[in-house]
């Protein structure tokens, strides 16, 4: 039996940006939004947003969060709207802005923060709320109108889209003309992985200007501080690393879209798999892993166990969610009957871009050996 890991990273090899490399070199230029930020923005803002908006690289997606908020928060708001089916850096960063997290239970079917609950916060908690942080899961297309209608409303939306870098849908790229930041994660983890880093994308460019000077320590065109800043930079060897990414990810999207469909097929097939649920997903994505709900009346740490019994390595994302971890218990939220029955079922399953049918096979097949009769 072969031994499958959860996460294989597999980033571009050296070869693919040697010349990127030679070019910093000649120009002696390493950091600073250099010539190859500059080339790999305009690639992105071109190739994936057709020109609309702006975007700009952070060194990573948790600094992005962070500066996407402060610069778009209301000043005298409290509370920041996330679901708490989501990783820790999105709390975090808005905790890192002076602001509460507020977490409210998602849908049972797309795993996607629920909007009418949304909707009964925003009434309940009106000057309170600072700003919308909504997480696209797992990297489905989440429909935008309803967040562009509260965010055109005068309520801030930042949306957590990590993994979404890629995606494809109702219109275009994800994010593609939303007035609000969309935040990308490209941590090596990432189906866009370059060791570290991030994007971050707007439709409004005077935005994406003050979110750029606040990572550059907040400074005027004379380097005076300004405004609250830090640094969030993305090295010139990170945008090398990036370009050559950018040329290789449209095959790393088939590949792990097959793969993930070699999942589906699986799951379909095996009449014992059907008790198993699979987000219900939008779009094109190029999927980082594979999330599934196991059987309500079964826990996924027992299948997590049996996976690893059988050299097969699962992941739990995200399982304590961010309302039961300790650090965020006090915190306010919804009911979160979902959330609270997800966070027992979720496994994720192995996702990498060298996986066979057969690797898929035998992962569905043990997953088949832990049902219940």
């Amino acid at each position: 039996m072969r031994k499958i890991p959860f996460l294989r990273p597999n980033l571009v090899k050296q070869d693919t940006f040697t010349d990127y490399l030679s070019q910093i070199e000649q120009s002696r230029l390493y950091s600073n939004y250099g010539p190859l930020n500059t080339l790999f923005e305009n690639r992105v803002l071109n190739e994936y947003y057709e020109g609309n908006g702006a975007v700009l690289t952070v060194n990573n997606a948790t600094s992005g969060l962070m500066l996407a908020i402060n610069q778009s928060k209301r000043p005298k708001g409290q509370f920041a709207l996330m679901p708490s089916f989501t990783f820790s850096a999105t709390p975090l960063a808005a905790m890192w802005c002076g602001l509460e997290p507020y977490f409210v239970d998602v849908n049972k079917d797309d795993w996607c923060m629920n909007e009418e609950l949304v909707k009964d916060e925003l009434e309940k908690l009106g000057e309170k709320v600072a700003v919308v942080v909504p997480y696209s899961t797992f990297g489905t297309d989440v429909n935008l109108s309803f967040y562009k209608q509260i965010h055109e409303s005068g309520i801030p939306v930042v949306f957590d889209a990590a993994p979404s870098f890629g995606t494809s849908g109702r219109s275009g790229s994800f994010g593609n003309n939303f007035p609000g930041p969309i935040v990308f994660s490209f941590h090596a983890t990432k189906s866009f992985g370059i060791g570290e880093g991030g994007l971050v994308y707007s439709a409004d460019k005077d935005l994406i200007n003050q979110v750029r000077q606040a990572g550059n320590f907040g400074f005027s065109a004379d380097r005076e501080t300004i405004s609250q800043g830090l640094n969030s930079k993305l090295s010139e060897y990170g945008a090398a690393v990036a370009l050559a990414t950018l040329d290789a990810f449209p095959e790393k999207r088939r590949q792990r879209q097959r793969i993930y469909q070699w999942y589906q097929e699986q799951f379909q097939q095996t009449p014992v798999l059907k008790k198993w649920q699979l987000q219900k997903t939008e779009g094109e994505i190029p999927h980082q892993f594979m999330p599934v709900l196991c059987p309500e009346d079964q826990s996924n740490l027992d299948f997590v166990k049996l996976l690893a019994d059988n050299q097969i390595e699962a992941r739990t994302y995200f399982s304590p969610t961010c309302h039961q971890q300790n650090y965020f218990t006090s915190f306010n939220r919804t009911l979160m009957p979902i959330t609270n029955s997800m966070s027992g079922r979720i496994i994720s399953l192995p996702l990498w871009e060298e996986m066979k049918q057969s690797d898929i096979v035998q992962v569905t097949q043990v997953l088949a050996k832990g049902l219940k009769p």
